[in-house]
């Protein structure tokens, strides 16, 4: 009914112009007077002429005026709108202002906009989706100096439709929706927001790497002094955050800082580094280094302290003199530019090979497994733990999905030998089948589990085993009963040839195990050139010991022509980079093993003066494989971690889906050129 009187009350100005338009009719036709009728006719159309201009120039403020009135006499009353403390305002969908009170139109005017439409007045309101009946919409906006929450809420009043539907022909029901827009000032509570994620607290754990070896190479008088500057630069360096620091143990602190100073620890963390290694250690030429490790939970010092944890045992892992910050699963690298320190005493070798002897008793079925495409140093070690498996008798097996030329001179002495069985070498499908709940997994010269032979046996054992001598990666693998993870070694087959001197008096090796070993060794060292120890070197004599025939390994690994006029390729083909790094493009056509291929060639182009580090890229099963060398002027560790990859500081490798040889080149280029500009090459 209501809707019906608005009807007629406001086309009463159509009814009259019928009435006035009949009259000249009557005048026309029934009084026939002429002159009457056409005055009439005049007036007529005068009048609609009128009440046409007057609609089109005052129905939007009808609009808004009815609009208003329903608001004061049928929603809420205008004086209490206009008393609101907080902004408010009535917009319909196009975003014009039919309403505000004072507190609105004191902030819009304080804008300044020529303009009747609140898209142009509020930043990020144009961003924003018309709210529904049900769904308001929340945005936050920045006036001024203020920042305010903005809400926009849909009205859903029966009462301005009579109104609206004969302003609007009784057009859609969009068209008729007004939004009532509240603005909420939030600058003080997001000032205190800022101000608690500032305050909350950060856990970290600093570590001396090498404090022993250095002591011991200085003067028991001075050993005093020396502490005391390390100490000194450290916590020099905390009271400049405002931290709270706490000495564990001679060579382990724990500290805690407030939030707003991490990023100033990002900045600042080199500086710290470099600066305890400047510090005099005596005779010894290795300087002092330390690490450290953040953790970052919200609202969680438990949780804080885990991830330092966590953030310093991948600090130690990938061989000391960095900082590693976890929030989350979110890690960040600082530093780590120095090569693994050697530790001199083999304490932690005798540990590892007790607790290895100790699992390997506790199961009765072992998978040894390495990298995936093996090398000689993967099938070296995996051997050399085979052999720890068969002298405690238990059924073992190494996974191997592939015999490619790089091992196969080595492995094919085993598979022909009548003194070990036909499954001692199994593939991924077999090695599955095998696998039970109390199977125990060795896994050795790798520490990620995309990188295995078979990815799928992690879901299948629980029990895991890790020996490498790669940096941890933040991907490594997880929960490992047992995790010998040395940096500093040479390759996995010296440290597990470590390993196996300390097993019992049992255990001799055969001369082909020992050769397996040697050749590992042999083969990552580039014949004892790269990343060699004192250790390296009783290792490889241990392995002499044993029966090694080098000739006979020397025989065994020699190059076929093929391989050769593609290494030579490769290497007249290389480009120049910044002055002084090498990148070159190995070919995999008729090359059986390109991946291992490419690494020569790496390891060969340092031979070449004023080569700081190499890149060789080689195309194979739809990925490029990249291989990265380098003597000590770059960590080239680094460089590929940025790709994905993981490494050492002088060996580093990377492997990248879906892209060309040159694409991928690119790639490196770009993160050198950034690490240039940055001041970290």
């Amino acid at each position: 009914m209501k809707n019906h009187r608005f009807k007629i009350y406001f086309l009463m100005p159509v009814f009259c112009s019928l009435i006035l338009i009949v009259m000249n009719l009557v005048l026309v036709f029934a009084v026939k007077n002429q002159k009457a009728s056409v005055v009439a006719m005049s007036f007529t159309f005068a009048y609609i002429a009128s009440i046409l201009i007057v609609s089109a120039i005052f129905m939007s403020r009808v609009k808004r005026d009815i609009t208003l009135a329903c608001v004061s006499f049928k929603e809420v009353p205008e004086q209490v709108l206009s008393m609101f403390e907080i902004p408010y305002a009535l917009i319909d969908t196009e975003g014009s202002v039919l309403y505000t009170n004072y507190e609105m139109r004191g902030l819009l005017d304080s804008i300044k906009k020529g303009s009747n439409d609140l898209r142009d007045m509020i930043p990020n309101i144009t961003k924003v989706k018309i709210p529904t009946a049900t769904d308001d919409v929340v945005f936050h906006s920045e006036i001024g100096n203020k920042e305010y929450r903005i809400v926009l809420s849909a009205i859903n009043a029966p009462e301005f439709d009579d109104a609206l539907n004969i302003i609007n022909d009784a057009g859609p029901v969009e068209d008729k929706t007004l939004i009532s827009v509240y603005m909420y000032d939030d600058t003080e509570v997001s000032h205190l927001r800022i101000e608690n994620f500032n305050q909350q607290m950060i856990i970290g754990l600093l570590y001396i790497d090498n404090y022993d070896e250095v002591l011991e190479s200085v003067d028991e008088v001075k050993r005093s002094l020396l502490v005391a500057l390390v100490d000194r630069k450290i916590n020099k360096y905390m009271v400049y955050m405002d931290a709270v620091i706490k000495k564990l143990e001679k060579d382990k602190y724990l500290f805690v800082f407030q939030k707003k100073y991490l990023e100033e620890v990002n900045r600042t963390s080199k500086v710290l580094l470099e600066e305890v290694k400047k510090i005099n250690s005596g005779k010894s030429e290795s300087a002092i280094t330390i690490s450290m490790g953040l953790g970052i939970a919200e609202s969680n010092y438990a949780k804080s302290y885990e991830y330092a944890r966590a953030a310093i045992d991948l600090a130690l892992g990938r061989g000391g003199d960095q900082v590693v910050i976890k929030d989350g699963d979110d890690i960040t690298y600082i530093g780590g530019k120095s090569a693994s320190i050697e530790k001199s005493t083999r304490v932690t070798a005798r540990v590892k090979a007790h607790a290895l002897r100790e699992l390997i008793e506790a199961h009765d079925d072992i998978l040894i497994m390495g990298h995936s495409i093996g090398d000689v140093d993967s099938l070296g070690s995996a051997i050399g733990v085979y052999k720890i498996a068969q002298v405690l008798g238990k059924n073992a097996h190494i996974v191997i999905n592939e015999i490619n030329s790089s091992i196969r001179p080595m492995i094919s002495r085993f598979l022909d030998n009548a003194e070990y069985p036909d499954d001692m070498f199994i593939g991924s499908l077999p090695a599955q089948e095998t696998a039970h709940k109390d199977t125990l997994l060795v896994i050795v010269d790798v520490n990620r589990p995309s990188h295995t032979e078979c990815p799928e046996l992690f879901d299948l054992i629980s029990t895991v085993i890790v020996l490498d001598h790669h940096r941890v990666a933040s991907d490594s693998i997880k929960n490992a009963v047992l995790s010998y993870i040395e940096p500093y070694a040479s390759s996995a087959s010296e440290m597990v040839a470590e390993v196996l001197q300390y097993i019992g008096d049992e255990l001799r090796l055969k001369p082909i195990e020992a050769e397996a070993l040697y050749a590992g060794i042999m083969i990552d060292t580039n014949n004892f050139l790269t990343k060699t120890g004192v250790r390296t070197f009783e290792a490889a004599a241990y392995l002499r010991k044993n029966g090694v025939d080098v000739t006979r390994i020397r025989k065994a690994f020699r190059e076929d022509m093929t391989e050769y006029v593609t290494k030579a390729k490769a290497i007249t083909s290389t480009e120049i980079f910044l002055g002084g790094y090498a990148f070159a493009y190995c070919g995999s056509e008729g090359v059986e093993a390109p991946t291992v291929l490419g690494a020569q060639v790496a390891n060969e182009l340092l031979e070449i003066t004023g080569i700081k580090a190499s890149f060789v890229f080689t195309e194979f099963r739809d990925r490029v494989f990249i291989s990265a060398r380098s003597i000590d002027e770059l960590n080239v560790q680094v460089v590929m971690e940025k790709l994905g990859g993981g490494g050492h500081m002088n060996i580093a490798g990377a492997q990248l889906e879906n892209i060309t040889v040159s694409a991928a080149m690119d790639r490196v280029k770009n993160v050198l050129s950034e690490m240039a500009m940055g001041g970290d090459l």
